[in-house]
């Protein structure tokens, strides 16, 4: 083992508390017990050197790169490090030389890349001939979803564990463990309270770097006495504890699951769901004429013709976004979001659309029917355009039985009325307009004309 020298141990004892804390055992190893429990599955590859290629999935501060380290630890491999924010195909070259020359000699080398999602897919491409020979096991890290950041074909090769947010009682069990080891802030006599380290643990949110990091915040910023002893006080605690950053990044994964958490929460009629996911994407940073224009969207795919002035709400929340901007129009935006979700509902529209669409795609593009085709000129008429077309205002019931669809689509219906909120009527409305058409009927039986 090689001794560490003066100016080791002085870096040591200057590296953040989340550096000098930092597991190198499974059994230091706090959270993520669905993994690394006893007799989890990748506690077992561990224990026993048979790690193969894998994808580490989860948000910052979870414990990715711990985990690898850990690896590095046990293993009888070469285990070698390198991050995709600072090295580039070059250095990947020549890691993969090294390895197949380490494959020729019997050794196996263990890869690890940190933050993978950062390469895009010609990098990516460079690891997979190696992975595929078994030249390298490959551990990535990633705080993006791999479906969508890593290729497919080296994703087919590795195993992906999803690593989740540490709960509060891991960050509370991690906060005593650095006040009390001598690698921590147990060498500092520190006053601190249980609520005051839950309320850490709570703020940092299933984030072990920031609770590490707001710790040591705290205790160098508290007060000492004149025996030594630091107090952290819940002034002190506020000012390190004032901005909190919550895990949003309006690019990555978690900006679709947020938007799809908005979405959701209005059609299941949630206003306080909803209120709340708005309010989590502002404090993000999220332009709010993105969110206004989902609630635009919703207003007819959701709601429709149900509730036709949710559609006006969404386009007025819209307006007034681009006149005020944030934070004066979150109020706006909780008007329309409130609305929709309360607005009774019908997907009434999107079926129809979407029917639409997959006949536009999947049948002939049959020429518009001549009679209701417009006739401009003289070789138009000629030729058949307008003949037989019948203007609905020449008749009393404002329409005739003229069909309009192309042949092959005679009799095919798009739009449904749910029959919720305004399409109550609606449906009565369609039903009885398609009874007349159909001529299975010969009165025309409209209730609106008696409102």
């Amino acid at each position: 083992m090689e001794q560490m020298s003066f100016f080791d141990e002085q870096r040591e004892e200057s590296a953040p508390l989340a550096s000098r804390l930092r597991p190198e055992t499974l059994d230091e190893y706090v959270g993520q017990q669905h993994l690394v429990g006893p007799g989890k599955a990748l506690r077992t590859l561990i224990e026993r050197d048979h790690v193969s290629s894998m994808i580490f999935w989860g948000p910052p501060g979870v414990g990715k790169t711990t985990l690898a380290r850990i690896i590095a630890h046990t293993t009888r491999a070469e285990f070698v490090e390198f991050s995709a924010v600072t090295s580039g195909i070059k250095e990947v070259r020549e890691v993969m030389a090294r390895a197949e020359d380490n494959r020729r000699m019997g050794t196996r080398t263990l890869l690890f890349l940190d933050e993978i999602h950062r390469f895009n897919k010609a990098q990516q491409d460079a690891f997979l001939p190696f992975v595929e020979k078994g030249s390298i096991v490959l551990i990535g890290a990633t705080t993006e979803n791999p479906s969508f950041e890593i290729n497919s074909a080296l994703l087919s090769r590795c195993k992906v564990f999803i690593l989740k947010p540490l709960e509060e009682s891991d960050l509370t069990e991690l906060l005593h463990r650095a006040l009390a080891s001598p690698k921590g802030l147990g060498d500092t006599r520190v006053k601190i309270d249980d609520r005051q380290i839950a309320a850490i643990a709570r703020f940092a949110a299933g984030d072990a770097r920031t609770a590490l990091s707001t710790l040591e915040m705290a205790v160098l910023n508290a007060p000492v006495d004149a025996g030594g002893t630091v107090t952290v006080d819940d002034a002190v605690l506020a000012d390190c504890t004032n901005r909190r950053s919550l895990l949003y990044d309006r690019q990555g994964e978690e900006h679709y699951n947020l938007i799809s958490a908005l979405h959701k929460s209005m059609r299941n009629s949630d206003p306080d769901a909803a209120v709340y996911y708005m309010t989590r994407m502002l404090d993000g940073g999220e332009d709010p004429l993105y969110i206004a224009r989902r609630v635009v969207r919703f207003a007819s795919e959701d709601v429709g013709l149900a509730d036709s002035r949710a559609l006006s709400v969404a386009v007025a929340a819209y307006q007034a976004c681009m006149y005020l901007g944030v934070p004066e129009c979150n109020v706006h935006l909780a008007h329309a979001v409130v609305y929709m979700s309360l607005a009774p509902k019908s997907n009434a529209l999107e079926v129809a659309t979407l029917a639409a669409a997959k006949d536009v795609k999947e049948m002939p593009a049959e020429p518009v029917p001549l009679h209701i085709r417009n006739a401009p000129t003289g070789l138009m008429k000629e030729a058949g355009y307008g003949a037989g077309y019948q203007y609905a205002h020449d008749y009393e019931e404002k329409m005739t039985r003229m069909t309009c669809l192309p042949d092959s689509l005679q009799g095919r219906r798009y739009y449904t009325p749910d029959g919720l909120g305004e399409e109550i009527r609606l449906k009565k409305r369609l039903e009885a307009i398609l009874r007349w058409k159909s001529g299975e009927t010969d009165e025309l039986e409209l209730h609106d004309r008696e409102e």
